[in-house]
């Protein structure tokens, strides 16, 4: 073994980051990106040192906390399939799209700082999302419920437009109803519909 492949965390060592990460999401959220670390860390039942051997930096925190709602907003896709219909769980899915884009946008200017100093907040979260649309829409195509001349890519491109337009907390109707337009449009065509 060359020593360069990250040694697995401890199960409390585990849990202390992830109480750090969920803690973050809510106090970024409620007093935004420059509030003092050491509020997230007592948000999260941790101490300083805790906090800050985990996440060295306040852009190494911003960075896994976006990566971390990345994760949950895919994680999410298996949950939703086996709950509902595959119609049922592509638009449940795009709501949590929704809250993803918001706490990205919320995010956004310390993402693209990061970004400029040469790190890479984003990387491989557009294939995951991708890959989550890919197969919600392959489950809603498997059951007939949408047309298929619509592709995922199609789909992803769609969300990202509204995601742009329309992510930050006071256009969120707009984006609902945004939502609801592009799921009306995928639907499968029956017999004696237009």
């Amino acid at each position: 073994m060359d020593g360069s492949a990250a040694r697995p965390l401890r199960a409390d060592a585990r849990r202390n980051r992830n109480k750090i990460l969920a803690a973050a999401v809510r106090v970024f959220a409620e007093e935004g990106l420059d509030t003092h670390l050491d509020r997230v860390a007592k948000a999260a039942g941790v101490g300083s040192a805790t906090l800050y051997r985990n996440f060295p930096t306040r852009e190494t925190l911003i960075e896994a906390v976006y990566r971390s709602e990345v994760v949950e907003l895919c994680d999410a896709v298996p949950g939703l399939l086996e709950t509902r219909s595959p119609f049922e769980a592509l638009h449940e899915w795009t709501r949590l799209f929704l809250d993803y884009a918001s706490a990205k946008y919320g995010m956004i200017e310390a993402l693209r700082a990061i970004a400029a100093t040469g790190g890479n907040p984003y990387g491989h979260s557009r294939d995951m999302i991708q890959a989550a649309i890919t197969t919600l829409m392959d489950a809603c195509t498997a059951a007939g419920e949408v047309r298929t001349d619509v592709s995922a890519t199609d789909v992803g491109a769609a969300l990202e437009g509204i995601a742009l337009t329309s992510a930050g907390p006071e256009k969120r109707q707009q984006a609902e109803r945004l939502i609801v337009l592009i799921l009306d449009g995928l639907r499968a065509r029956r017999e004696g519909r237009d």
